[in-house]
């Protein structure tokens, strides 16, 4: 089972995040768990959404407390206590930001990989929301799951312009990170 834990700050679509991806995990036959947890409701507050996708049923109700990966969708969570705590050895980091993966991964100790996905999601959907360009990149980044099945979850929730702004943005996020990176990182262990 591989775990993931996302962090954001509300109305960056973190939670919706979460679900899309357990969504993507479902089209491809595979099992798939999203849930928030968030306090005071309101915009720019730290969100936290957990995703589980494993081959085998999940059972697990928890939070996800010890995460191979993390996706920090506001590079300034980074320095919030307790956003990078629990991750796994040998665990990675996919970050919204315009600082370089080389000095994030030196500043961390962790194999981070940033993308500046609040610029391109502006410039492709017109609006600062860096949800599925994260996602997007995170999928390129391990292969865990196909651009196909993101796009087929798209389709579900979005029409007309509106799905082809999200579509081509898939496509650039992915062209900005290194595919399969951590697909060694993503040997399926179907656990649960």
């Amino acid at each position: 089972m591989i775990e993931i834990r996302i962090h954001g700050r509300g109305g960056q679509g973190n939670v919706v995040a979460a679900y899309l991806l357990a969504m993507a995990a479902f089209e491809e036959q595979r099992y798939g768990q999203a849930f928030p947890n968030f306090g005071a409701e309101r915009r720019g507050a730290p969100v936290m959404a957990f995703v589980r996708i494993s081959d085998k049923p999940i059972r697990r109700r928890n939070q996800v407390l010890h995460p191979k990966f993390l996706i920090i969708q506001d590079q300034a969570l980074l320095h919030i206590h307790g956003v990078l705590d629990g991750i796994v050895a040998q665990g990675c980091m996919l970050v919204n930001s315009t600082v370089g993966s080389d000095e994030l991964s030196q500043q961390f100790g962790l194999d981070i990989v940033s993308i500046p996905a609040t610029s391109l999601a502006k410039q492709i959907l017109g609006r600062p929301v860096p949800n599925t360009a994260l996602l997007a990149a995170f999928l390129g980044l391990t292969g865990m799951l196909t651009q196909e099945s993101l796009a087929k979850v798209l389709q579900k929730r979005f029409k007309g312009a509106t799905l082809e702004k999200n579509l081509k943005l898939i496509e650039a996020a992915i062209d900005m990170v290194p595919l399969n990176h951590w697909n060694k990182e993503t040997a399926h262990v179907a656990t649960a």
